[in-house]
């Protein structure tokens, strides 16, 4: 199977430099700012580094912190592609002019609705919010995000001001209902006792563990817990009403440096994660959604069009900056 599975990268990759004109070969590796987490991206980079030859240098790290590098280096970046987690991460570096805009024929799996207006940059995976919480002590679920402020809550809620996901998802909350109203609600949390977490598996295991009940989090973060422990944990996903903000959609994503010398290299490898293949190991491996249309949900959550997410253009995720402002603002920075 493995070798079988190298075989149709191979032929893939191969198939991507053709399409783009340029042959794995004239590049001998690609520099990667990378917002997704070793662990989840690193069998993909293997798996491309290996069909291709290319080596791939990949510096992981939180993807806001790695949009404030690249916009800080400039067109001085030695990055040649940006992997974030986040839309909002990706906004940032588009807004300042230093991604270049990618070619039709890249990434033409993945429906318009995730990928750049301007093609700037293009949706990798897709990952809902969700509030997980422990089923046999939350008797009575939010309906809205607006309700986590709410007595019965009280000091049973985990956030994670510093990542990535929750500031996008902060990010959408100020862009629709006002950065009052954002303020308001952060500072309705802390009222109501919330427990701040470095990480959304953190927040997960502190479910599992009974020190909190209910938690802000990515919708694969139970199944990670889960596999990390070896063992069924005492947490589920659980959905706010239609529309609500905390439904939010959003898609890690990938653009590439304007700045680069090997832009056709870099569009090969998100040929390659935008593939058919490629977004099925997303979805079997590490539990995101793939993105291309009526692909298979992972196990246990609904499909895409049935969670239902608020309607948010995902470039308004872009001031991360304002975010972060009004989070250090309320002392959760």
């Amino acid at each position: 199977m493995v070798a079988v599975a190298a075989l149709m990268m191979l032929s893939l990759v191969s198939a991507c430099s053709s399409s783009t004109g340029e042959q794995a070969t004239d590049v001998s590796e690609l520099t990667i700012y990378s917002g997704r987490s070793e662990e989840f991206i690193a069998p993909f980079f293997a798996d491309w580094q290996a069909s291709t030859g290319i080596k791939l240098n990949v510096r992981y790290g939180d993807s806001a912190e790695l949009s404030a590098q690249i916009l800080e280096e400039g067109n001085n970046s030695p990055a040649d592609l940006f992997l974030s987690q986040d839309a909002g991460s990706l906004g940032a570096i588009s807004q300042a002019g230093l991604f270049t805009t990618l070619p039709n024929e890249i990434a033409v799996n993945i429906p318009a609705k995730f990928v750049a207006a301007d093609r700037q940059w293009v949706g990798v995976t897709g990952r809902a919010r969700v509030f997980a919480y422990a089923p046999d002590r939350v008797k009575t679920l939010p309906t809205s995000v607006t309700d986590l402020v709410k007595p019965i809550y009280k000091n049973q809620i985990g956030i994670a001001p510093t990542n990535a996901s929750f500031q996008a998802f902060l990010t959408a909350l100020i862009e629709n209902k006002g950065s009052s109203f954002a303020q308001t609600w952060l500072e309705g949390l802390q009222a109501n006792g919330v427990k701040i977490y470095l990480k959304n598996s953190a927040i997960v295991e502190a479910i599992d563990k009974g020190e909190i009940s209910l938690g802000l989090v990515n919708h694969y973060y139970t199944w990670e817990v889960s596999e990390a422990l070896g063992r069924l944990i005492n947490v589920k996903n659980g959905f706010f009403a239609p529309g609500d903000l905390g439904n939010l959609i959003n898609v890690s994503g990938a653009g590439v440096l304007k700045t680069s010398s090997k832009q056709k290299a870099a569009q090969d490898l998100i040929n390659y994660l935008t593939s058919s293949a490629a977004q099925q190991k997303f979805v079997t491996d590490t539990h995101e959604y793939s993105l291309i249309e009526g692909a298979t949900p992972p196990d246990e959550v609904p499909a895409l069009d049935a969670i239902g997410a608020p309607s948010i253009d995902l470039k308004t995720l872009s001031n991360i900056k304002a975010t972060q402002d009004l989070l250090i603002q309320v002392g959760l920075l």
